[in-house]
């Protein structure tokens, strides 16, 4: 029942930012604006997010490292899968299934996997704040409400990064302390489950005790997201207006930021709606707007999405081992 009410909710706000992106639109206008566009800017486009997406693999990869060194190349088909496991089920099932197939084809542990793939999100929202923060030191966005939600972002992404350095730089103490509440809280045949699980994930914070590792997964993130937002700047070229790379920044980060909240799959909405609003915002009529929102989603989803089909496919797997993928984190996570 929770499941289906985060899905209600997830629709929801999918239909409330696609009324803020689309409110008024004449769908036929928008078309013919779609139809006019250069479509080999947008084969390059696509090209380019495949190298951002192979950036990001080096990222997981210097994470993993610790828990199981696991070469890039055998990562990037799994790190795809993911991207279109995220596109078409909701709930981010994607990450579930990275760490199912990389279990399944490597050997590693899924708790520890989970974990890379969590602080993968906390230096993803950091970088797409730095971004912003960026853009913001060079242009006017007068936006009350979304710079109150930059704001609270930043505490929030800051509390949970320092959180986990804090963790992962005390081990011992965090052993202790999780040892101590688990035999005061916890029923005395759950003890040594849940501690041998609390291990586990703890072993997927290692890379942050490095601090050479730690640099290069920053620095992946930052790298990898400039060439995405490169993206968004060859995308733009099949269109007749012009913003500046600045602009874009905010689209990319502020976009991103949004897929925090529950939405459909594919981030269907959310993306669209603040796409749309900083462009209109820069002067970019509201049926160009629209059009590159729509344009830009397509090129983030569709190719990626069918790659993931070819690897999935290409691995042996099929549609159901996205429900396996649950059944084994789950079990994975709570062997008691």
């Amino acid at each position: 029942m929770r499941r289906w009410l985060l899905v209600g909710l997830g629709v929801l706000i999918s239909a409330v930012f696609l009324y803020i992106g689309f409110q008024g639109l004449d769908p036929a206008r928008l078309w013919a604006t779609i139809r006019t566009i250069e479509v080999g800017w947008l084969v390059v486009a696509t090209a380019v997010y495949f190298v951002a997406a192979y950036i990001i693999t080096w990222r997981w990869y210097y994470l993993l490292r610790p828990v199981q060194d696991v070469p890039p190349a055998r990562l990037f088909p799994l790190v795809i899968v993911g991207y279109m496991g995220n596109n078409v089920y909701p709930f981010r099932i994607g990450e579930v299934v990275r760490a199912y197939l990389l279990n399944r084809r490597e050997g590693t542990n899924i708790p520890a996997t989970l974990t890379t793939i969590l602080v993968e999100r906390i230096f993803d929202g950091i970088t797409m704040l730095v971004l912003v923060f960026v853009a913001l030191v060079f242009v006017e966005f007068d936006e009350p409400t979304i710079r109150q939600g930059i704001y609270i972002l930043t505490a929030l992404f800051v509390l949970a990064l320092l959180a986990f350095f804090m963790l992962a730089l005390r081990p011992a103490l965090t052993r202790r302390l999780y040892t101590a509440l688990i035999g005061r809280f916890a029923p005395s045949r759950l003890h040594e489950p849940l501690i041998r699980l609390a291990d586990q994930l703890m072993d997927g914070l290692e890379a942050l005790r490095s601090p050479r590792d730690l640099l290069l997964t920053f620095g992946a993130s930052l790298l990898s997201w400039t060439v995405e937002a490169s993206t968004y700047w060859i995308v733009l070229r099949a269109f007749p207006f012009d913003v500046s790379f600045l602009v874009l920044l905010l689209c990319v980060g502020l976009g991103n930021l949004a897929t925090i909240l529950p939405t459909t799959p594919g981030y269907v909405g959310t993306f669209h709606g603040i796409v749309a609003l900083v462009l209109r915002a820069f002067g970019v009529t509201a049926t160009d707007a629209a059009a590159y929102a729509v344009v830009m989603h397509a090129v983030l989803w569709a190719p990626v999405t069918a790659a993931g089909v070819f690897y999935l496919l290409r691995m042996g797997q099929g549609w159901r081992d996205f429900a396996r993928a649950e059944q084994a984190v789950a079990a994975a996570t709570k062997r008691i």
